[in-house]
C-alpha cells in the first residue's frame, strides 16, 4: 500500500482528534437531529431521481427507518442480485433494508454505524423487513464501528461485492484510512458506489470543531481534487461521477462562516480495477443488452456514458474493462481487446456525449 502517497494526502488535509469528531457526529445524529426536518442545510437531503424499483422498495419499509434518514444521494448500483454489499454510515438502515431486497435471499448486506441510537433502529427492524421481502431469514448484519477501522470489525479482505455510502464519509476524520480500508475490503473488479459532499477547494481543519457544520456534512467535505489524488495514491483510476447538484445554504449563520466555498452532492462510482490514468482508445465498442432490473430501455454508467440497449458505442479501455471484468459483464457485449493502440479515446464521441455530462469533465476526469 502506498503509504508515503497517503501521508502526503493526510498533510493537506489535517486529521482532528479522531474521539472529538466522533463524539461530535453521535450527539448530532443520536440527539439533536430527531428527523429531517431539524436539518439547516440540504446537504444530507436527497435530491436525484430514485429508479421505480428502488421506490417499490422504500414502499415497504418500516416508517422509522426513515424517518430519520439523512442522505444526500441514492448510491443504490444496479446487477446486485447474490452480492456482496457493505454500507458505510448505514444511520437507522434505510440503504441496508432497500440493499436487502435488491441482492435478494442469496445476497448479503452488511451495515456499519457509529451511532448507537440510530443502529438500535435499524437492529429493532430486520426481522420486519425479512418478513416484508418474504426472506425466510435476515440477510443483514449490523455493526458499530469506526469506518476507517473496518479491519477491527472483522470484515476481511477482498470479500465484498459493492461497497455503499450515503453522506457519511465526509463525517470520517481519516478518511485517507477510510477508503484504504474500502479498496482492502473489495474483490477484484469490486465497486465503491456512494454519495457525498464535496467541496471546491480545501476546507480550514478548524471548521471541524463546529458540531453543526460537520454534523450538517460541511466541515468534513473532500476537496474534489484530493480524493481524485487519494483514489490514485490506492492504485484506483478513473473514478465516475454519476450524479451532481449544488447545495444550497439557506442558513445565514451557516453561510456565514462557510459561504466562501461551493458545495455539490456527487454521486461517484470507482471500481477496483488496473485502469489507466487517462482514457485510451483501443477501437472497442460495448453493446448493452438491456438486461438489468429496471434499465430495458438503457443504462447510464455515468453522467457521460448513456448506452442505449442494443445500440454499439465506441469506448475507451477503461470503460471496457469496467463492463467486462466486474458484475456487470452479462449485461454487455464487447468487441475488440487491446492488442492495437490507437492513442487517446476521443471523449467527444457520440458514445461520450450520448447524456448530458453535469461535470464537464472527460472520462477520466
Amino acid at each position: 500500500m502506498p503509504s508515503d502517497a497517503l501521508d502526503t494526502l493526510a498533510s493537506v488535509n489535517p486529521v482532528p482528534g479522531n474521539e472529538t469528531v466522533h463524539e461530535k457526529v453521535r450527539s448530532y445524529y443520536g440527539e439533536t437531529l430527531r428527523g429531517t426536518g431539524d436539518l439547516r442545510t440540504s446537504a444530507c437531503c436527497i435530491n436525484t431521481e430514485v429508479p421505480l424499483h428502488v421506490r417499490e422498495t422504500l414502499a415497504l419499509l418500516h416508517p422509522e427507518v426513515t424517518e430519520r434518514f439523512y442522505g444526500c444521494g441514492s448510491p443504490i448500483p444496479d446487477a446486485l442480485e447474490g452480492a456482496t454489499v457493505l454500507d458505510l454510515g448505514c444511520g437507522t438502515g434505510r440503504d441496508v433494508f432497500v440493499l436487502s431486497r435488491l441482492v435478494g435471499e442469496s445476497g448479503r448486506v452488511i451495515g456499519v454505524d457509529m451511532t448507537a441510537e440510530q443502529l438500535a433502529i435499524a437492529e429493532r427492524h430486520r426481522d420486519y423487513h425479512a418478513a416484508a421481502f418474504r426472506h425466510a431469514r435476515s440477510n443483514v448484519t449490523l455493526l458499530s464501528g469506526d469506518l476507517a477501522a473496518l479491519d477491527r470489525l472483522g470484515i476481511e479482505d477482498g470479500s465484498v461485492d459493492v461497497v455503499v455510502s450515503n453522506c457519511v464519509l465526509n463525517l470520517v476524520p481519516d478518511k485517507a484510512r477510510a477508503f484504504e480500508q474500502i479498496v482492502r475490503v473489495l474483490k477484484p473488479g469490486g465497486e465503491l458506489y456512494f454519495s457525498d459532499v464535496f467541496a471546491d477547494r480545501r476546507l480550514p481543519a478548524a471548521l471541524m470543531e463546529d458540531p453543526v457544520l460537520l454534523g450538517e456534512c460541511l466541515a468534513g467535505a473532500l476537496y474534489t481534487e484530493d480524493f481524485r489524488r487519494l483514489l490514485a495514491a490506492l492504485g484506483i483510476h478513473d473514478p465516475r461521477i454519476c450524479e451532481r447538484s449544488p447545495i444550497d445554504i439557506t442558513d445565514e449563520l451557516i453561510r456565514e462562516r462557510i459561504g466562501f466555498a461551493r458545495f455539490d452532492s456527487i454521486t461517484w462510482r470507482a471500481f477496483k480495477l488496473s485502469l489507466e490514468d487517462r482514457c485510451e482508445d483501443y477501437g472497442q465498442v460495448a453493446t448493452y443488452l438491456g438486461t438489468l432490473v429496471g434499465k430495458p430501455h438503457g443504462f447510464d454508467l455515468d453522467d457521460h456514458h448513456a448506452f442505449e440497449t442494443g445500440k454499439p458505442e465506441r469506448v475507451c479501455g477503461n470503460t471496457a474493462d469496467m463492463l467486462v471484468d466486474t458484475r456487470y459483464r452479462r449485461h454487455f457485449r464487447v468487441t475488440g481487446d487491446k492488442r492495437r493502440h490507437f492513442g487517446l479515446f476521443d471523449c467527444s464521441t457520440p458514445a461520450a456525449s450520448a447524456s448530458p455530462a453535469t461535470s464537464g469533465q472527460a472520462c477520466c476526469g
